[in-house]
């Protein structure tokens, strides 16, 4: 098995993923090649609770435009792509809660 600390690797701090703390829902960035066994496994280890359901997608990098040094752009149609991250939103059970995500 995985370590867990490789299968989460941050946890998500938007209004939206705030929001859904109060539903018992904790937003986290995992690694791509987990599924959401794995997942599971790695939030109950880590956080010692019991997880209900975990959700996960895939979000696509967005399209970027390279730069020079100085923020200009350089040459012509020079153009990438920022990484493509999964994202799970686990469900606990009643009563249980992550007290890192708390108070935000």
């Amino acid at each position: 098995m995985k370590n867990p600390r490789d299968i989460l690797k941050k946890p998500v701090i938007t209004e939206k993923s705030t929001g859904l703390i109060a539903g018992n829902k904790y937003t986290f960035l995992v690694s791509t090649d987990v599924n959401k066994m794995e997942i599971k496994q790695a939030v109950e280890n880590l956080f010692k609770v019991k997880v209900k359901k975990v959700s996960t997608m895939m979000v696509k990098g967005k399209m970027k435009r390279a730069r020079d040094f100085f923020g200009r752009p350089v040459g012509g149609n020079v153009f990438g792509r920022s990484a493509d991250v999964k994202k799970a939103i686990v469900t606990l059970r009643e009563g249980d809660r992550i007290e890192i995500m708390e108070g935000l």
